[in-house]
């Protein structure tokens, strides 16, 4: 089962077994699909061409005409006016048919998938609290024994990082404000829900920095379970900020650097509300709930 992911900032594509619920083989590739889509409100040239050219590559890993495959896109998808003529675009070169999620169906798919891995991982899976920092939009859900309330948000490392390039932490902490109505009807956070998971590219690219791993040689296997406190993200965010651009490139990934470290800033404003210090990093996200939900449906099926 194929699972493909197209959000603001990356393109990401797995393909996992059903019966193992194991990753077969698994493709991503930074696009920037909201590069200033606040500005124009348009899905841009040079965005729709990074697309185009990652599925290209893709196209030649995976068996897209034969295997089952599902696809979904976010944030940028919903909100840029040239949404549905790119998709239709994409389905004519490549076959793949892109739905545009809402964002509680976002939330919900990548809990499938974070579930899935606290349970590989050893860890408690039926009660957590979990937050998604996307490109565009972020998700929270709050889950206790297994009964799930959800709610997505429109911001994200792309949006927060284009719009604000001074006073960065005053905005970040003011952006933050925007999911209390949402948090205070959860009395006792930290207590009720007992741990934070993570999952997206800024604590997927914290833990293997701080594991000594470059961009090139990310492995989700190492950074999968990690625990890190809020003063791991603290020591990334200078590190990463004293470093000359091509030595934190090697670290982040092409022109990710700024994106990473706005990321800091608002996985510690996060974690500061929720009442955590620490949080588990989970890889598995949106493109794993994806392909899981329709093994689950063949299954029942």
């Amino acid at each position: 089962m194929i699972g493909c992911d197209l959000g603001s900032n990356t393109l990401r594509i797995v393909q996992i077994e059903c019966q193992s619920k194991t990753r077969i083989k698994a493709f991503e590739r930074i696009v920037r699909t909201a590069k200033d889509l606040h500005v124009t409100g348009l899905i841009s040239k040079t965005s729709k061409q990074n697309i185009f050219n990652a599925l290209h590559e893709a196209s030649k890993l995976f068996d897209f005409k034969n295997e089952r495959c599902f696809c979904v896109t976010t944030e940028a998808m919903r909100i840029a006016s040239n949404a549905k003529e790119i998709l239709e675009e994409i389905e004519a070169t490549f076959g793949l048919t892109f739905q545009i999620i809402s964002g509680e169906k976002e939330a919900y798919l990548t809990s499938l998938a974070v579930e899935n891995a606290l349970k590989r991982e050893g860890y408690e899976h039926q009660t957590y609290a979990l937050f998604d920092l996307g490109g565009g939009s972020t998700e929270l859900t709050f889950c206790k024994n297994g009964t799930k309330q959800s709610q997505s948000f429109p911001f994200g490392i792309i949006n927060v990082a284009e719009r604000y390039t001074h006073d960065r932490m005053q905005h970040v902490t003011r952006i933050v404000e925007s999911i209390n109505p949402f948090t205070q009807a959860q009395p006792h956070i930290s207590s009720t829900f007992l741990q934070l998971v993570t999952t997206a590219g800024t604590p997927t690219t914290v833990a293997a920095f701080l594991e000594g791993l470059d961009y090139a040689h990310y492995d989700a296997n190492v950074v999968n379970g990690k625990v890190l406190h809020v003063n791991d993200f603290e020591e990334a965010y200078e590190r990463l900020s004293a470093m000359n651009e091509e030595e934190a490139e090697r670290y982040t990934g092409t022109n990710r650097r700024d994106l990473v470290v706005v990321g800091i800033l608002i996985v510690k404003a996060i974690m500061r509300k929720l009442g955590f210090e620490r949080c588990i990093v989970i890889d598995d996200g949106l493109r794993e709930g994806v392909a899981l939900e329709q093994c689950y449906n063949l299954n029942k099926s």
